[in-house]
Formats: structure tokens, sequence, C-alpha cells
């Protein structure tokens, strides 16, 4: 633990915030200091049920947890309807801000929340955990490498789990009013985001639903898939659903290589990930076989990928608020992109599955 860490507050006790808690406390440049939510007895048990430090203060509304000087950074796990207000006063507040994705229900409350962030000086960064792992930062270095990977030609990407019925019909992320982008927001953020990753953040031509998408009686949509085009002849597909089997892959194809992962999102094993590279595959002389035969890669770490995101994250508040450094805009740029293509994804459905073009 350093000599003064990041001191952080929750505001919502959403069940993800159960496991960014944890990551905070064992983060080594972070403290839990606070938890708020619209009711102290909710906050109390929240902190109690999720052994809290004794000292972490319990507030009975967002704002004070706002008011309290002795807050350096803020965790927004809300539901998406409610990230403008109060990620917007996150950062009036002079907070940084750590938000829950998705980050707002289109690329235009987005801006709204950068702009604040921007004119107050604070850091934002989306809670994307898995950009974080260390695995992610060894694969970029095959994704780079043009003798073993080659030209990247297409990425196919998914991320979906099965709800049951209770949660079908009464979780927040099929509610209209709450998280109005459904599985789209919440499960087709990852693969569209790591398709960005997979692409260096180029934004594609265009955006294209595929027919078929499954919408609930409130116009929510449960299960999606679109497929993705670039200038240069790139293309990429992703299939997010709450209604299929958990699932959570990416296969990147390159001219040489090919990249392969089965549980980007949330590893196998807390400690310990891997994925398989092939370069140059073919098959043996009778065809009962490949040569090579692909590789494999494990990767051990000593931190949980959450606690590796807030460790980044409270990094670049400490050099923000230490040497006066300004905020990394990467961190804003690369959920904006992510949810310009999100939006794009959502209005080809809308409009019939027509390619929608993006612009940046």
């Amino acid at each position: 633990m350093v000599d003064f860490p990041i001191r952080f507050g929750i505001i919502g006790c959403a069940e993800i915030a159960r496991r960014i808690s944890r990551a905070i406390l064992l983060a080594p440049n972070a403290t839990l200091s606070a938890v708020a939510s619209r009711s102290i007895d909710k906050a109390t048990n929240f902190a109690k049920a999720n052994a809290f430090p004794p000292e972490t203060k319990i507030y009975g509304s967002y704002e004070s947890l706002l008011d309290d000087p002795d807050i350096d950074a803020v965790y927004l796990p809300l539901p998406t309807s409610l990230h403008l207000r109060w990620a917007v006063l996150t950062a009036q507040k002079k907070k940084h801000l750590l938000l829950e994705k998705p980050v707002a229900l289109n690329v235009a409350e987005f801006d709204e929340i950068l702009k604040a962030c921007e004119e107050n000086g604070v850091q934002i960064m989306d809670g994307t955990m898995w950009i974080h792992h260390p695995r992610t930062h060894q694969m970029e270095k095959f994704l780079n490498d043009k003798e073993q990977f080659g030209q990247l030609k297409t990425v196919h990407s998914c991320f979906s789990f099965f709800g049951p019925p209770d949660f079908l019909k009464n979780n927040i992320r099929v509610k209209p009013d709450l998280d109005a982008l459904g599985a789209l927001g919440d499960a087709g953020w990852y693969p569209i985001s790591s398709i960005l990753w997979a692409v260096n953040y180029e934004l594609p031509k265009t955006a294209t639903a595929l027919r078929g998408a499954v919408l609930n009686e409130a116009g929510v949509i449960l299960d999606c898939e679109a497929s993705l085009h670039w200038e240069d002849g790139k293309t990429a597909t992703f299939h997010c659903s709450f209604i299929s089997n958990l699932t959570m892959n990416i296969t990147a194809k390159g001219s040489y290589g090919t990249l392969h992962l089965t549980d980007f999102v949330i590893p196998f094993r807390q400690y310990e990930a891997s994925y398989t590279t092939s370069t140059k595959a073919g098959l043996d002389e009778l065809v009962t076989g490949w040569l090579p035969i692909p590789s494999e890669h494990s990767v051990t770490i000593d931190l949980p990928q959450e606690a590796c995101m807030v460790r980044e994250f409270a990094g670049l508040v400490e050099n923000i608020k230490r040497n006066g450094a300004q905020p990394d805009k990467k961190w804003s740029t690369i959920p904006r992109k992510t949810q310009l293509v999100l939006d794009a994804v959502k209005a080809s459905i809308e409009k019939g599955f027509e390619p929608i073009h993006i612009v940046s």
C-alpha cells in the first residue's frame, strides 16, 4: 500500500459494485472511503455484507458523498439512464470518475459527460475490465507482429449468457426506463470493445445489424448480431445475448496468423488466463492433423483484472493530483468509439437492419 492511496467513494449498491469494491480494497494504490445509497439502511447493509473497512463512511444520499472533500474518485454503477445526471455532477464536484458501462444511452449524452470532465480537469475511465488484464497486453504484441500475424482481415467476437425467467422479467437491464440498451449495451459493449481493440481503435465505416434480433415486449434488445465494415476491406461480426449459453470468444484472423480465446470477458481462472495463436498453419501430408499445432500461452497475474483496472485508474488520478498532470484522453476516446458503434447498431435495428454510416 502506498502512503497516500486514492480515496474512492461508491455511488449505488448494484451487484457489480460488490466486485469493484473488492478490487478497490485489493489495489495497492486505492482505498475505499465511502459508499452511498438513496437509503442509508441499504448502504449500511451493503457495507456489512461486503466486509468494508470499519472506517468507511456511509451516506444516505448520493449528494452527501459527492460533497465529501475527502473523496478523490467515484465509482458509478448506477443504471445507464442515470449516468448523465450523476456523472456530470461527479465531474462538477471535481471527483475523478470510474463509470460503469455502457457509459450512456447514446454518444450525445456521453459527450455531455466528457465536456463536464474536461471542464473540471477530472480523469474518466469506463469499467471495461478485460482491457486491463496483462493477457490483453501480451495478445497485442502478437496482433502487431507483421511476421507472425500479418495484416488483420477479420474479427469475430461474442458475449452471451442465459438469463433465467426472473432476470428477463425484473432485471434493470431489460427495463426501458433504466437500461434501455438491453443486451446490446450490457453484453454487446464487450465484443464491440474487443473488435475495436483488435483494429487499434479505427472506427468502421458502417455497422449493419443482422436480421433476427430479439426484443422483449417493452422493445428492449435481448439478443442481436451485427457486421462491421472498414474502408480497407476489414470486416468484423459480433453477437450479444441474454438468452444464449455463456460464451465469451474472440477470434482475430490475419493474413499469416490467428488469435483465439474463449474467456475474454471473465477468465476461467482469476489469477491465470490463456489464449492460443497459430501462424502459417497448414495440414500434414495425409490431411489428418495440423502443422504446426496452435500454441497455447498462459499468463499468471498477482491481481484480478478488476483490481488491475482500479490500479491503473488510481495511478492516473494520483499523477493528476500529485504532479499536476492532465487527464489521459485515451480513456475517454475508447468508450466514445465503443458507444458510437453501439449507437449505429441500435439505429440499424430500428431502421429495418439498414447499414448505418459511422461518423466520429
